[in-house]
C-alpha cells in the first residue's frame, strides 16, 4: 500500500512510499531518504502528480510513539500556506531537532502531576461576572478577550477558567510574550493550582524539552507555560489556549520561519475546535477591530484589585529646566523622587534604551562609531567597557587611534539606562539601585533580583520596556519616564499603538497595593495632548481614532501586507535583482507591489537589504499567488529572499 510521508525539511510536499504495515495518518515512521534515513510523518495528502517515473521505496519501520492528530496536520498545512513556508519546515517546528521523542519512564512526569489545592482567593463581583462569561464561551472554538486595567486580577480570572478545563482532563497552554516573565509567573501558578506546570522556551535544557515533548504527546503533562514555540507542541487533548498580553509584539517571530504566534494560536484553536482567551490591558488594533465587528467576545475588568486607584500623571516641561552638563534629570524631578523615597516608596526611572550611550564619536576626528556589519551605531556599554551592536552582536573595545593625532577623545551623545544609573547613584548615593533590562535579567541572578525588588531591598530601579511586562512590584509608587520623546520615532505604522500599550503597561506597575502613586513624564514636547491621549484610562478613545486612520489609509487590519526582503553582499547586484524580481511577479499576483526601496536598516549582518511591500485583500489568494510565482524565479547566487506575512516591524 502507498503512503504519503512528509519529511521535516525544506520540501513543500510529501514523498510516496509503500509498506505492508498498518499505518494511520499522523504516525511517525523511518524511511530511506537519499543515501541516509529520515524520520517522517504519514501525511493527509499525496504529493501532486508528476509525469516522472521513479522507484517507490519501502518504509523501514513505524515508531512506537503516539500519532500526531489529524487536526494538527490540517493546522500545519494551513500554517504553511498562510506564511508561505514549506510544509516540511512547518512540521519541523513540531519536532525536536527534526525528530520526535519516545515515551520515557513514569518518574520523569511525576513533577507535573495534577494535584489541585483548595484556594482561599475570593473573586470580586466584577471578576465573577467576567469568569461566567468566559466559561459560557469555553465550550467550542471562539475567541474571548479579557480586557482589564493593569492590576485588576486578570490572571486569577483566567486561572479559574483554566481550572475548569483541566478538571475535565483536557490539556491547557498559556503563552507569555517574554521568557523573563516565566519564573515569577510559575510561582503565581503553583501558588494558585498547587502543582508545577511545564515551562517551555529556548532557554530550557534539551533533556527537559524531551520530557515535556513526550509528556505532551502521551497526555502525561497537562499544562504548558511557554514562549512562541510552545504553540507547536504535539498536544493530543488540548482544551484551552490562553494568550497573555496578546498585544505584545514579541509574539512575532521575525527570524528563520516568520510567523505571529498570537494569530497562529487563534488558527490552531480553530482547527482543534477549542476556545482561546486573549488577555490584555490595551488590545492590539487588530483585536480591537475584531471586537467591534463582534467576531471576538469581550469581558472587561475596570477596577483594580482591592480598589487600588490608577496612578496620577504629571508632565515636567524640560524646556523650562536648566540641566547640569551631562545630566538628564531636572531639579524638579529630583525633588519629586526625594518626596517618594522619604515615604519609603520604590522608584523606577524608565528609559527604553540599553547600555550607556547610543552614539559615540571622537571630538578630534569626528569619526562616529558604527557597526562594520550593519548600518547602525554601536552602543557603548560602560559596565562591560565595550561598544556593542544590538542587531548582530558585534563587539569592540573603545581604544581607537585617532586619524588626527594620538588616541580618539570620545563624546557620548544621548543616554542609555547605564548612564541614567550613574547619574542616579551620584544624586542618591545611599540608596540601593539596580538596572532592570535584558542585559541584566537574562542571567541566573534574575530570580534573586526579582525577589529583592518585591521585598523592598532595592530602592531605585532603572529599567527598559522589559519592566513593563507583567511584573508585580508591590511597593513601586513612583515612575519617572526620563524622556517620552525618544520612543515616538521609527519607521513604523504601529508606533502610536505601541506607545499606548507601553505606557499603559508601564503605569500599571505603580500603585498596585492601593497606595497613591504618580507617573512623571519629562518631555521637551509641548504637545501634552499626546501624553494625555496615551495615558487616558479608557484606551478605546485612542484606539477608535487609530482604527479610523488605518481604515482611511487602507492599512492593516483592513488590508493585508506582505513584506519581501532581498538580501545580498553586493549592493549593485542586489538593486538590479530587486527590480528584475519585481518585474517578474508584478502582473502575476493578486496584489499591488510597492518598492523596491532600501530597508531603513540597509545593512544587517554584512548583508545589504532591499524591501518590496505587497498590499492586497485579506484572503489567502494573495499568499497562493505569491507561493505559485516565487519558485519560478531564479535568483542570482548570493541573493536570498525572506517573506514576512503581516509584518510588524518595517526596519
Amino acid at each position: 500500500m502507498k503512503f504519503p510521508i512528509l519529511i521535516p525539511n525544506i520540501f513543500n510536499y510529501p514523498f510516496t512510499y509503500e509498506s505492508d504495515l498498518k499505518l494511520q495518518i499522523g504516525d511517525f515512521v523511518e524511511v530511506p531518504f537519499g543515501k541516509s534515513k529520515s524520520i517522517g510523518v504519514v501525511w493527509n495528502e499525496f504529493e501532486k502528480k508528476n509525469n516522472k517515473n521513479f522507484e517507490i521505496k519501502k518504509i523501514i519501520r513505524k515508531l512506537e510513539i503516539p500519532s500526531l492528530k489529524k487536526n494538527t496536520l490540517k493546522f500545519l498545512n494551513w500554517f504553511s500556506n498562510y506564511n508561505i513556508v514549506p510544509k516540511g519546515m512547518a512540521l519541523k517546528l513540531v519536532l525536536l531537532g527534526g525528530k520526535p521523542v519516545g515515551l520515557l519512564e513514569e518518574k520523569f512526569y511525576q513533577n507535573f502531576d495534577l494535584k489541585f489545592k483548595k484556594n482561599s482567593i475570593k473573586l470580586t463581583l466584577e471578576q465573577k461576572k467576567a469568569l461566567d462569561q468566559i466559561n459560557l464561551s469555553n465550550k467550542k472554538f471562539n475567541v474571548h478577550v479579557l480586557q482589564g486595567t493593569t492590576g485588576s486580577g486578570k490572571t486569577i480570572v483566567y486561572f479559574e477558567a483554566l481550572k475548569k478545563v483541566l478538571e475535565k482532563n483536557y490539556q491547557g497552554l498559556i503563552l507569555l510574550p517574554e521568557i523573563g516573565l516565566t519564573s515569577q509567573f510559575e510561582n503565581k501558578f503553583i501558588e494558585f493550582f498547587g502543582f508545577k506546570p511545564a515551562i517551555w522556551h529556548s532557554g530550557i535544557t534539551k533533556k527537559n524539552k524531551e520530557i515535556i515533548w513526550s509528556g505532551i504527546i502521551s497526555k502525561k503533562i497537562k499544562v504548558v507555560i511557554g514562549a512562541r514555540s510552545s504553540l507547536f507542541l504535539p498536544f493530543t487533548n488540548l482544551g484551552l489556549i490562553i494568550i497573555d498580553e496578546e498585544h505584545d509584539q514579541s509574539y512575532k517571530q521575525d527570524e528563520g520561519i516568520i510567523y505571529n504566534a498570537r494569530d497562529m494560536a487563534i488558527s490552531r484553536a480553530s482547527f482543534e475546535n477549542i476556545p482561546i482567551n486573549l488577555i490584555t490591558a490595551v488590545p492590539s488594533v487588530e483585536t480591537y477591530e475584531n471586537i467591534k465587528k463582534s467576531k471576538y467576545k469581550i469581558s472587561k475588568l475596570k477596577k483594580r484589585y482591592q480598589n487600588a486607584s490608577l496612578p496620577n500623571y504629571e508632565i515636567i516641561n524640560m524646556n523650562n529646566a536648566k540641566l547640569e552638563k551631562q545630566s538628564w534629570l531636572s531639579n524638579e524631578i529630583i525633588q519629586k523622587v526625594n518626596y517618594h523615597l522619604d515615604k519609603k516608596n520604590q522608584v523606577l526611572f524608565f528609559l527604553n534604551r540599553r547600555g550607556f550611550s547610543p552614539n559615540v564619536f571622537c571630538k578630534k576626528c569626528f569619526n562616529k562609531f558604527s557597526c562594520p556589519n550593519c548600518s547602525i551605531n554601536l552602543v557603548y556599554h560602560r559596565n562591560k567597557n565595550y561598544l556593542l551592536c544590538h542587531y548582530c552582536g558585534f563587539k569592540t573595545s573603545l581604544n581607537r587611534s585617532c586619524v588626527k593625532d594620538g588616541n580618539c577623545q570620545f563624546i557620548f551623545s544621548g543616554p542609555g539606562v547605564e548612564r541614567i544609573s550613574e547619574e542616579v547613584k551620584k544624586i542618591f548615593p545611599l540608596k540601593k539601585i539596580e538596572i532592570f533590562s535584558s542585559d541584566t535579567m537574562n542571567k541566573k541572578s534574575s530570580k534573586e533580583k526579582l525577589e529583592k525588588i518585591i521585598n523592598s531591598e532595592i530602592d531605585i530601579l532603572i529599567g527598559t520596556q522589559l519592566i513593563s511586562k507583567g511584573f508585580h512590584f508591590p511597593n513601586l509608587n513612583c515612575i519617572v519616564v526620563v524622556d517620552i520623546d525618544l520612543s515616538s520615532n521609527g519607521h513604523d505604522l504601529r508606533v502610536a499603538e505601541k506607545n499606548l500599550q507601553l505606557y499603559h503597561q508601564l503605569s500599571g506597575r505603580a500603585g498596585r497595593t492601593g497606595q497613591p502613586s504618580t507617573v512623571y513624564f519629562q518631555t521637551y514636547n509641548t504637545n501634552t495632548k499626546m501624553i494625555s491621549d496615551i495615558t487616558n484610562e479608557n484606551p478605546s478613545i485612542f484606539l477608535d481614532k487609530e482604527v479610523e486612520i488605518r481604515k482611511q489609509n487602507n492599512l492593516p487590519p483592513f488590508q493585508r501586507f506582505i513584506s519581501l526582503i532581498l538580501t545580498g553582499e553586493n549592493e549593485n547586484k542586489l538593486e538590479k535583482e530587486a527590480l528584475r524580481f519585481k518585474g517578474f511577479i508584478e502582473n502575476k499576483i493578486n496584489g499591488k507591489i510597492l518598492g523596491p526601496v532600501s530597508a531603513p536598516i540597509f545593512r544587517l549582518k554584512k548583508k545589504f537589504r532591499i524591501r518590496l511591500l505587497i498590499r492586497g485583500p485579506k484572503t489567502l489568494k494573495l499568499q497562493n499567488s505569491l507561493a505559485n510565482i516565487i519558485p519560478k524565479f531564479k535568483f542570482l547566487s548570493g541573493i536570498k529572499l525572506s517573506v514576512d506575512v503581516d509584518p510588524i516591524s518595517f526596519n
